[in-house]
């Protein structure tokens, strides 16, 4: 029986690797076909590899598109969005993680509603309220109604954060003298780091992948990346092009996601705060 149930385990988590890499490395595989498929030659029954490969479509798209002032547009976007997004959510985060108080359960569960509702219900509603209420950038418009969107993620990251810092050692920075800034740096940073870091990636990627605001506060002025991804994908539906582009957006962030990754692993607050 052990025999057989090892083999089982084994059998089992080898399916799980095969779906895992087919669930994630086909599609890039695709994309990345379709993306050098060569612009002067077509894919398309029945041929099952493209007739010619090339990056000539990169270039192409990078000079003839708005593409470039797209990704400034949505690094810059995603850049200010994370540093208010979480500069927001740390007193909330605080008293979640490190205060109890009547209500904080429900007070929770409020702060998750943006992650439920729909994403254009949300950008048609808070578009008109931007007008009524005078907001015409779209650049400022679009940052406060991520910031909004990505809070809860923010929060929810960071409360638990909170919560894992050792009274003992708060009360021992305080005994030692140390004022406020002391205990942050000694008692609380060693562990709330990795969770700023994980705040920082997350809330960066998914505003830069944001679509539902940035289409109905920003078009036609403001494009990001995702806006032209959808124009290929939607009424000028053009494959190879958004295989580009979908590629252009993905890749940092798989990259950012690989280092999240790696920075959770190599986290150890106990460690850091010498309780190894």
């Amino acid at each position: 029986m052990k025999i057989n149930r090892r083999r089982f385990n084994t059998g089992v988590l080898v399916a799980m690797l095969v779906v895992m890499l087919v669930w994630m490395i086909l599609p890039l595989a695709l994309a990345l076909l379709w993306a050098m498929v060569d612009p002067d030659y077509t894919w398309s029954y029945p041929d099952v590899f493209p007739q010619k490969l090339s990056f000539r479509r990169w270039p192409m798209l990078w000079e003839t598109t708005t593409l470039k002032q797209s990704m400034i547009n949505s690094y810059s976007l995603g850049a200010a969005v994370t540093v208010m997004t979480l500069l927001l959510a740390m007193p909330t985060a605080y008293a979640f993680g490190r205060i109890e108080f009547k209500g904080k359960n429900v007070a929770r569960l409020l702060t998750l509603l943006p992650m439920v509702l729909p994403g254009f219900v949300v950008a048609i509603f808070f578009s008109s309220l931007l007008i009524s209420i005078g907001v015409y950038s779209r650049f400022l418009g679009i940052m406060i109604g991520h910031c909004i969107v990505l809070l809860p993620f923010a929060i929810r990251i960071l409360s638990v954060s909170f919560s894992q810092v050792r009274q003992d050692l708060i009360d021992a920075a305080k005994d030692l003298g140390a004022g406020w800034f002391g205990v942050v740096r000694h008692a609380y940073l060693p562990t709330i780091k990795s969770g700023i870091f994980a705040t920082l990636i997350v809330v960066l990627i998914r505003s830069v992948e944001e679509f539902s605001l940035a289409f109905i506060i920003g078009s036609p002025d403001f494009t990001t990346v995702p806006t032209i991804l959808f124009q290929y994908l939607g009424y000028a539906y053009i494959r190879t092009n958004a295989a580009v582009i979908s590629l252009i957006l993905a890749g940092p962030s798989i990259i950012l996601m690989v280092l999240l990754e790696r920075r959770l692993e190599l986290a150890n607050p106990a460690a850091e705060v010498g309780k190894g």
